[in-house]
Formats: C-alpha cells, sequence, structure tokens
C-alpha cells in the first residue's frame, strides 16, 4: 500500500488498531521508580517496559497491524530492517502462516538474526547500513510480488506503535512527559498522534545518527548521518515522510545522546533494575542519566524501553 497522503492518524484509529490486535500482544508492564534510583533528583520515573513484548520490541505491535489490516499476496511478505522490524515481521508471518523474506545490514546483531531465522522467515544481508537493505527488499518486491511492510514510513506500523501510548495512559494517566528512541519515527509519531500534545513528548536520538534533529532543522526528512552504537535500531538514512507532520505538532523537542552515555543508560538499568535493554532502547533513559533532560519540580517522567534484543550489557567499566 502506498504511503497515504493524509498528515495524521488519530486516536479513533489507533483505538481500533489496538482492539484488532490485543489479543496477539502482551500488555507490556511499567516499573515506577525515583530518579535517585539513578543518582538524580527525587522525581517520579516510569518505565515502560516495552522490551518484554513479542520479539523483544514494540516493533511486534506494527508487524501485526500490517499482517491483520492488509490483505497479503500468495508471495508473502518482505520487510527491510535494521534487526527488530525484521524479527517483528517474522514473527508475525509465522503465527498467520505467511512467507517472509527479510533484509537486514552487516551491522544487525547476531541476536537479531538468529531470531528472524527461528521463526522460518529468509534473511538476506544486504549492505552496511538499513537503507541498503531497504533498496535490496524494493528490488525483491518487483520481483516477487511480496507485500512491502515497511519499518516506519507506514500507515498501518504507526497505527500499531500507537498503541503503546494508547497502553501507557491507561496504565499511567497523570503522567506529565515521555522520553522516546527515535530512529525512523514511527514509535514517536504513533505515540505523538495518541496524546496530541496533552503530555510532552521528547524524543531521543544518538547523536551519531541525528534523523528527526536535521529533519526539523531542515523543514523535512533529510539524509543524515547513520553510525553508532545503536546503529542496529536508530540509524535510517531519514525519518519518515508520514511521522514527520506529526513531529512538528506534537513532539516538543529532540535531544541528542552520545554513544557512551547511551551505554551508561544500559548499566544502569541493569545495575539498578536488572533491565536487560539494547542500546537503541536505552536511549530515551540515556537523556534522564545524561541529565540532558531536567525534569521540572514534581514532573512524572516516563521513559519507553523499546527494546531488548541483546545477550549482554559490559558494566566491567
Amino acid at each position: 500500500m502506498a504511503a497515504t497522503s493524509n498528515p495524521l492518524i488519530d486516536r479513533t484509529q489507533i483505538a481500533a488498531t489496538h482492539a484488532r490486535i490485543r489479543e496477539h500482544i502482551r500488555r507490556t508492564p511499567i516499573l515506577a521508580m525515583e530518579g535517585k534510583d539513578f543518582g538524580l533528583g527525587a522525581f517520579p520515573v516510569l518505565l515502560k517496559l516495552e522490551l518484554f513484548q513479542h520479539t523483544g520490541s514494540f516493533k511486534a505491535r506494527g508487524a501485526l497491524t500490517n499482517l491483520m489490516a492488509r490483505n497479503v499476496p500468495p508471495a508473502g511478505v518482505v520487510a527491510a530492517s535494521g534487526g527488530n522490524h525484521g524479527v517483528a515481521v517474522a514473527f508475525a508471518a509465522h503465527k498467520f502462516n505467511v512467507p517472509a523474506r527479510i533484509f537486514v545490514p552487516s551491522v544487525a546483531s547476531p541476536a537479531k538474526r538468529q531470531r528472524i531465522e527461528e521463526y522460518g522467515a529468509s534473511l538476506v544481508i544486504a549492505g552496511d547500513r538499513y537503507a541498503d537493505a531497504l533498496e535490496a527488499s524494493k528490488i525483491w518486491q518487483e520481483k516477487s510480488g511480496a507485500m512491502p511492510i515497511h519499518a516506519f514510513d507506514q500507515m498501518e506500523t504507526l497505527l500499531g506503535q500507537g498503541t503503546v501510548g494508547l497502553e501507557l495512559e491507561e496504565q499511567a494517566p497523570d503522567l506529565d512527559s515521555l522520553l522516546v528512541s527515535v530512529g525512523g519515527g514511527g514509535l514517536i509519531g504513533g505515540i505523538a498522534a495518541w496524546f496530541q500534545g496533552r503530555i510532552k513528548i521528547v524524543g531521543v536520538e544518538p547523536e551519531a545518527a541525528p534523523t528527526l534533529t536535521k529533519a526539523l532543522e531542515a523543514g523535512r526528512p533529510v539524509d543524515a548521518e547513520a553510525g553508532g552504537i545503536a546503529a542496529d535500531s536508530l540509524a535510517p538514512r531519514r525519518v519518515g515522510e508520514l511521522m514527520f507532520p506529526i513531529a512538528q505538532r506534537f513532539v516538543d523537542r529532540v535531544l541528542l545522546v552520545s554513544d557512551e552515555e547511551i551505554r551508561g543508560a544500559q548499566e544502569q538499568l541493569w545495575k539498578v533494575a536488572r533491565v536487560l535493554a539494547e542500546p537503541g532502547g536505552a536511549a530515551g533513559l540515556a537523556a534522564l542519566t545524561s541529565r540532558k533532560y531536567a525534569p521540572a519540580k514534581g514532573e512524572r517522567v516516563g521513559v519507553l524501553i523499546c527494546g531488548g534484543n541483546t545477550t549482554a550489557v559490559d558494566s566491567s567499566r
């Protein structure tokens, strides 16, 4: 399905999507903590642990929405991914007995590659970055007739990711702000479309992959650097066209964090909460632990821990 020109998705659409997929997803927990647990001030911190979702990331929501809301051809589905989206599409395809071919770049972690193959999908390594895998997947789509499932620039994908916001509002209705890792922007776009300015949405990107930062500066999605420790989840070449007007309207700001700060947040999560997040999954927390995001007095801060497809955290330093 081609990208629509409609600038926004709305709460009604997201609620209908949640009703459609909820029997196939997990209602992931929240963990109530304090800033002082991380050596910060005395303010409430709520972690939304979406790394406990099927496939280890929020991506299962968007993948399932695509499989359940669209007509899948006999050739099945095709997706390009830094890793997590590929795992999610492989999972959804396995659930509905649909053939799947997943294209990933060489930076995709071994843990993610293994999970894709365990779900029975065909895995293809194509190039060094997500953009390379995306181009290879388009060639296969044209050749095979398979249905493409975009990792972030697809209406159904945005709607599925938006169900994270619906759940979180039910679980923590008095939240003031939410820190969200940004790669292609499907997650923050869907969540921002759900909240529509009723809480402060703050994007967090690696300094080595400032896709939304560059887009907001330019007034449109533009190519940006695509590297760093979280390159397998937060380093597409540019943010999606569909999410961008949502971000312009409803995202309060975007903060940049270094690879070192992301590693530090991973280590803190493991040390303090025994939560093992991948780099992209911990980027939101890195904005807090690095003090680049300073909550106001009494502010109730949410942090989305969005992925856990990793095997270890180096806490020996």
